[in-house]
């Protein structure tokens, strides 16, 4: 192929690099500007509220069910095969493999629910995050799920939109955990995007991830892919199921939480699961928010 040819080959399908693009495209021509396509809140139907003047192109609410449907039902049955596969031992027994993945479709099909009833809080968040800082209303992130398979995970933007070109200037300020970047009072952080952090509020468009099938409702924490570089053997065992949009990460200290401790927390949920430990976490993710340890 000459390199005519692959300069107009485009990414390759399915990559995060296409999903961008694709993503790109569907704002250039004007579905919205903030970002909602392909964080499904396009594709369950927010078509004409009207909200034009902060950037809502188009948007409204005549049809909550997602144009990609069949698709997720696709999905869905593709991720029972792979949950149910004899050869993932570490997954357990056969019964507990199947019970891991009635779990995953009963917590995809909680997410799309909880989805369509926060849709109103969610729009008037992404009005604020508009109103109060130029940019689009969401941040979208190349993450690595189970499997090592790259998705784009969605989060409200709470940040200035020049966040990462300024992160080099703030870097010797970390106090984080050394494996990633985190500052109790980030300049970068906007006024909205900081009531947003405190009570995770900006994590809601990950249910969106989790109907998709890229996250679940509880797993470890999502890695950038940075992070995987780095990991050992041990620590790549994380990737061995869906990422969470809670976890014991979360309900025991966030962002106070040392490296170390993030990946044993982590490697507890994927070597001791039950649906006791499952619910649990969904428990304590309540008390987690409402305590706001580690959030900022």
């Amino acid at each position: 192929m000459s390199s005519i040819e692959l300069e107009h080959a485009g990414p390759e399908p399915g990559s995060p690099r296409a999903e961008l693009a694709r993503v790109d495209r569907a704002a250039d021509g004007g579905l919205v500007d903030v970002g909602l396509v392909d964080v499904g809140l396009v594709d369950v139907g927010l078509v004409d509220v009207g909200l034009v003047d902060v950037g809502l192109v188009d948007v409204g609410l005549a049809d909550l069910v997602p144009e990609g449907l069949p698709e997720l039902v696709a999905d869905l049955g593709a991720d029972l095969a792979a949950d149910l596969a004899a050869g993932e031992r570490w997954l357990g027994s056969q019964a507990t493999r199947a019970c891991r993945a009635a779990c995953d479709l009963a917590g995809r099909a909680a997410a799309l629910l909880l989805l369509v009833g926060v849709l109103p809080l969610l729009l008037g968040l992404v009005v604020a995050v508009r109103l109060d800082s130029a940019g689009p209303a969401l941040f979208r992130q190349v993450r690595v799920g189970r499997g090592e398979r790259p998705f784009i995970m969605l989060k409200l933007r709470s940040m200035e939109v020049a966040a990462e070109l300024r992160l080099e200037a703030v870097a010797h300020l970390d106090e984080g955990n050394g494996m990633l970047f985190k500052m109790r009072r980030d300049p970068r952080v906007t006024r909205v995007g900081a009531v947003l952090r405190r009570w995770s509020l900006d994590e809601l468009p990950q249910l969106w991830n989790v109907v998709r099938g890229d996250m679940a409702l509880v797993g470890p924490r999502p890695a950038l892919p940075s992070e995987v570089e780095a990991y050992d053997e041990r620590t790549r065992r994380r990737l061995r199921v869906k990422p969470g949009l809670t976890g014991l990460w979360q309900v025991s200290g966030r962002s106070d939480l040392s490296w170390d401790d993030s990946v044993r927390l982590d490697l507890t949920y994927v070597d001791q699961w039950s649906l006791r430990l499952e619910a649990s976490i969904l428990l304590r993710t309540l008390g987690a928010v409402v305590g706001r340890r580690g959030a900022y």
